[in-house]
């Protein structure tokens, strides 16, 4: 049942209960259960194999759960931004022309998008010449022409220099100033997205740990769970769930306390997809 919010006890965009997704015989989600709340930002972090994209996939219906529940707002909008395009720089395209695609919308829809993802002035750009930072703000613009009421995001600064990726994030802010969607990224840059969220969520086959962020700085925590070691940051999560991890070890923590991320998830192994 999805769960209501607020005195106006409004539905949650999604609700998801207890979902279990896998390829085969290989279960890459495991009793995953969360809600997406109207207007929120939201971001999904772990390491590589965590599931991310995979949850991302069933959250859009492009992949099914074998067990469990998705639940979506009745007539839900939904904007995705991937992260990246591939573009044959040998087809002539410009920018505005891409996001009238496959046809309909209108010129003032495709105008009003480039504002919000910040870059108004490249509607005549032709697609094969547009830099990184530039193709991915397209790609924002392209998400917003529906006005969704739910932004996705997959890694969508991707290849992006950590100026640019703070860029692109503080513009998902203005966008969600602007238009009060509610935003789920995911992310592997938690050093850049924990101050642009409201709420963290930390995935690895299930979540380990939600809340809202409050400290991000160097630790070795975030080294041993992410497989990083550029310096990371330690981030503290509210603690709201009883469970056990994989090993067979508790998380440690006082429940419904601000507790640092839990020191014995077990590192995944780096050729996880």
């Amino acid at each position: 049942m999805s769960r209501l919010r607020g005195t106006g006890q409004r539905m949650s965009l999604i609700a998801v209960e207890n979902i279990n997704v896998g390829y085969g015989t290989h279960m890459v989600l495991r009793n995953v259960s969360l809600t997406i709340e109207p207007g929120e930002i939201v971001t999904v972090v772990g390491p590589n194999g965590s599931g991310k994209t995979t949850l991302l996939r069933a959250l859009i219906g492009a992949a099914h759960p074998t067990s469990g529940r998705i639940t979506r707002q009745p007539g839900l909008r939904i904007g995705y931004v991937p992260q990246k395009l591939h573009i044959d720089p040998t087809l002539p395209m410009t920018v505005e022309r891409f996001l009238r695609l496959p046809g309909g919308t209108q010129r003032s829809a495709c105008a009003q998008a480039l504002e919000r993802a910040g870059v108004p002035d490249l509607s005549q750009r032709q697609m094969s010449a547009l830099s990184g930072g530039q193709m991915q703000r397209v790609l924002l613009a392209r998400a917003l022409i529906n006005n969704p009421e739910l932004l996705l995001l997959d890694e969508a600064t991707q290849g992006l220099d950590q100026p640019g990726s703070a860029a692109f994030y503080r513009q998902i802010d203005d966008v969600r100033r602007q238009t009060g969607c509610a935003i789920l990224m995911i992310s592997h840059e938690l050093h850049v997205v924990m101050s642009a969220s409201d709420r963290v969520i930390c995935l690895n086959g299930h979540i380990c740990c939600e809340g809202a962020p409050e400290i991000v700085s160097a630790a070795p925590e975030y080294r041993a769970l992410f497989g990083t070691g550029t310096g990371g940051a330690l981030a503290l999560y509210r603690h709201d769930h009883d469970h056990s991890h994989d090993d067979g070890e508790a998380c440690g923590h006082d429940h419904g306390h601000d507790a640092p991320l839990p020191r014995n998830v077990p590192r995944p192994p780096n050729n996880a997809g």
